[in-house]
This record gives C-alpha cells, structure tokens and sequence, in this order.
C-alpha cells in the first residue's frame, strides 16, 4: 500500500508539471519563430568577436545576446522594437550594419581612408628607391679605373 502510495504521489508530480507552466513561449521547435530568431542574429554583432554576427558566435556574450533576443520575442517584442532595444542598450556598434550617421562615419569611410594611405605610402616608396636605384654615369677616370681592375693590373688609385 506504501509503495502504490508513493507512486501516485510521484505520477501526479511528473503529470502536474506541465499543466502549472505560466504561458506558452516560442520555442526553436517552432520553424517560424526560429527563421526569425536567425535572421535578427544575423543583423546584430557579436560585441566580444566583432567580426561575427551574434548568430555565428559561440563566445559567452553571444549567447546571452540571443537569449535577450529570445526574451525579447517571446514579449511579443516586433523586429523594429528589438532592434531599438539592442541598439539603446549597446549602441550602433551591436548592429552588423551600423546607419550611417556623424558618430559612425569613421566605421563606414575608415576602411577606404586607410586604402587611400596604404597606397600614398606604397606610391612614395616605390619613387624613394627607383630615384635610389639609379646610378649616376661613370666618369671617364672611374671608368679607366674600373677596367683596369678588371684587366688585373693591381691597384687602380
């Protein structure tokens, strides 16, 4: 009697379990909610790799940075609004693609400025040694000199 006693304590635990959960979230299992999930990972950078979008990264902030999207949708949060959120919190840089505006011009022309120089120092460089490079002409004492020293005639001061 103890023993059936205690097993239906344990199944009306396992079967109460679900029916006590507060609302529905999204989940991944749902194909919809998980395309969407994706594609705002996609818009927004990782903060740690900056190179990666917070859908492409493993590091630690990656992860809470999707489980706030996660948070975020499931508070039936629009795209528009979870953007706004991210951004507010973390500034432009969270986005893959910041807007290009006054405090993230150098993010946009930054790359082009230093093409631009690397090529200034290149062309200036490549001008420094051709001008270095070439030799001034033989005078006609130097001259006689050197092909005495090639015929083996000792020393040619």
């Amino acid at each position: 009697m103890r023993n059936l006693l205690i097993a239906g304590v344990l199944a009306l635990a396992v079967l109460s379990g679900p029916a006590a959960g507060d609302e529905a979230v999204p989940t991944l299992n749902d194909p919809v909610v998980a395309k969407r999930e994706v594609e705002l990972a996609k818009q927004l950078r990782c903060l740690v790799c900056q190179n990666e979008t917070i859908a492409d990264s493993r590091a630690g902030l990656a992860v809470d940075l999707r489980n706030k999207l996660r948070e975020q949708m499931a508070a039936g949060k629009t795209d528009a609004e979870i953007i706004a959120f991210m951004t507010e919190r973390y500034g432009d840089f969270v986005l893959y693609r910041p807007p290009l505006k006054a405090t993230t011009v150098l993010l946009w022309a930054g790359p082009f400025l230093l093409l631009a120089l690397g090529l200034a120092i290149g062309w200036r460089v490549v001008r420094a040694r051709a001008r270095a490079v070439r030799p001034e002409p033989l005078s006609a004492a130097d001259r006689e000199r050197a092909e005495r020293l090639l015929r083996g005639e000792g020393d040619a001061t």
